[in-house]
């Protein structure tokens, strides 16, 4: 019987690789429309959920994963495999399909990909122009100008993106009022989890139908940023929204943290996070001193938003033996 290998555990560097926004921002900007190709086919074919959950990506431990969509009495889904360069298309009555992740024009990547979809019987239209790209409204059938995509470039941005999806989800376990699943929008192509407060929040000013749902509540939302134009190199972010007065004063740590009042977000450089002794508790230290400037200053119920879980004894008794045992 063939024994499956078992790999090497990742060096730090290999876990936080380095990321610096010059060196892949063209991978980036073909990458962030490949994702809204299929993002648009989860838009178009899933129910309305509150605060537009219903169309985000999750992040997998090979890459990106469209997550089940229905369709007629069946389902299927798709995933970005950035270990393999693969696009991987799975359909409920067992169809497998696979297109190789590579550079080429979206406008082919938009022809392929539909013509994928036709080929295992689902008839999907979408609305084929970007959203949420600045100075950018080429429909993807006619995208030809974006065509960078290397591979490896894409592995470390989801190594990274995989190493804040598993801290978001430790700092989103410690939160039991309302809160977001830790997601990737593909619109503005970042990783984010919402933390609510409890209370309705006032219309914004001009907002669209997106933002009018999206914040409709008190909202401390944080995230992973990888890399802008205008942002610079990638970082991790916490905002308030609305943002309570102070915020943009507190004191948070660490002192590599700094409050951009273009974002109006605090920002947090991800190269201070891979350099720092414990990357883990440095990020953690971020986000959760940045929530509790918001809270504090919006006044939140903190005490009835953080209790802590409560878990039945035979599983804590569980706990506590696996714990003695594993320091033997």
């Amino acid at each position: 019987m063939a024994v499956a290998s078992t790999p090497t555990m990742e060096t730090r560097e290999e876990a936080w690789p380095a990321l610096p926004f010059s060196e892949w921002k063209d991978t980036l900007a073909t990458l962030h429309r490949y994702t809204q190709v299929l993002g648009k086919v989860r838009l178009a074919l899933t129910p309305p959920e509150n605060h537009w959950w219903n169309v985000s990506f999750r992040v997998t431990p090979r890459g990106l994963t469209t997550r089940m969509i229905p369709y007629e009495r069946g389902a299927f889904q798709v995933d970005f495999d950035f270990l393999s360069s693969e696009l991987r298309f799975e359909t409920s009555q067992g169809a497998v399909r696979v297109m190789e992740l590579e550079a080429r024009p979206v406008a082919e990547f938009y022809r392929d990909v539909m013509a994928m979809l036709r080929s295992l019987g689902i008839d999907v239209r979408i609305w084929d122009h970007p959203v949420e790209i600045p100075d950018d409204a080429t429909p993807f059938s006619e995208d030809r100008v974006h065509s960078a995509y290397v591979p490896e470039q894409a592995r470390r941005w989801w190594r990274a993106l995989l190493q804040a999806q598993v801290i978001l989800e430790e700092f989103r376990a410690r939160f039991t009022g309302k809160c977001s699943p830790v997601q990737f929008f593909w619109g503005s192509f970042d990783l984010a989890v919402t933390r609510f407060g409890g209370r309705p929040a006032p219309e914004r000013p001009g907002a669209d139908a997106v933002t009018l749902e999206a914040y409709c509540e008190e909202v401390c939302s944080a995230g992973f940023w990888p890399g802008t134009q205008a942002l610079g190199d990638a970082a991790f972010y916490c905002y308030a929204s609305p943002e309570p007065e102070g915020f943009s004063a507190a004191r948070v740590r660490p002192a590599a943290a700094r409050y951009d009042t273009a974002f109006k977000e605090f920002l947090l450089p991800y190269e201070a996070v891979r350099q720092a002794d414990d990357p883990r508790a440095f990020l953690l230290d971020f986000l959760q001193s940045t929530y509790e400037a918001c809270a504090d200053r919006a006044d939140w119920d903190r005490e009835g938003l953080e209790r802590p879980l409560i878990l039945p004894e035979s599983i804590k008794a569980t706990r506590a033996t696996e714990g003695a045992t594993a320091r033997e």
